[in-house]
């Protein structure tokens, strides 16, 4: 989770977000969301991934800001090659541990959402979750997502938009910890964006045949998984939005 190395102020930054998901990396796959444990979870994710891979066949995909490797896990089960990357260490490891617990063969690196360390054109799929948010510059990792994506390939973000009048959450998250209220006005988007907003900045990035769709079996899904363990619900719009590069012959 992060960006590049712009100016001395992004790296005050950075080294904020860093400090959040290495004191989170721990317990984070406790934590509602970052787990599939009811059928209904189950058969939203296999939805979701099955549109956003679109019977694409094996491909080289890239997970964004992967922290303990949800999604990266969730391909390399369908059997994609996966690279997941996230600028916590020990987001990372905790990843690391996953995957050689689990006898799962990814490649999981230490690196920078908005500098990423590989060529151009390394990559059939790119995507994040609840990554952008994060970011002081995500235009610039846009930039970079596609930069890596070979032509006709495709870009997924997977997102929310917290609903505004929606009362504070009883426990903490990221958005209300004490390192990014240090540096939340940094972060452009922080507090999310919708759909149709993501949909545009895809198009704006050159992306063609942008498409989305609202996770309303998520949604549904984790409201009910919710009020099963009486946790507090908190009303929020959940979407993934794709795009592709041009082809060759574009």
């Amino acid at each position: 989770m992060g960006g590049g190395r712009q100016s001395g102020q992004t790296d005050v930054v950075k080294q904020q977000v860093a400090a959040h998901w290495d004191r989170r990396a721990p317990t984070f796959d406790e934590d509602f969301g970052h787990s599939v444990r009811t059928p209904a979870e189950r058969a939203a994710w296999d939805r979701i991934l099955d549109l956003v891979l679109a019977a694409r066949g094996k491909v080289d995909a890239f997970d964004a800001g992967c922290g303990t490797g949800f999604l990266t896990f969730e391909l390399a089960a369908r059997g994609h090659r996966v690279t997941g990357v996230d600028f916590a260490p020990a987001m990372i490891a905790e990843a690391r541990r996953k995957a050689a617990e689990r006898g799962v063969s990814v490649r999981l690196e230490e690196a920078d959402a908005e500098q990423l360390p590989f060529a151009p054109g390394s990559f059939d799929l790119a995507i994040s979750r609840h990554v952008l948010w994060t970011l002081p510059h995500p235009d610039a990792a846009i930039d970079e997502w596609i930069r890596v994506l070979r032509p006709g390939g495709r870009l997924v973000v997977i997102d929310s938009q917290l609903d505004p009048s929606a009362a504070p959450p009883s426990q903490e998250n990221a958005r209300t910890s004490q390192e990014y209220a240090a540096v939340g006005a940094q972060l452009p988007f922080l507090g999310g964006r919708s759909r149709e907003q993501i949909e545009m900045l895809l198009k704006t990035h050159g992306l063609v045949n942008v498409a989305s769709d609202p996770l309303l079996d998520l949604v549904a899904a984790q409201a009910q998984r919710m009020l099963e363990e009486g946790q507090q619900s908190r009303p929020r719009r959940r979407y993934v939005v794709w795009g592709e590069t041009r082809g060759t012959g574009a």
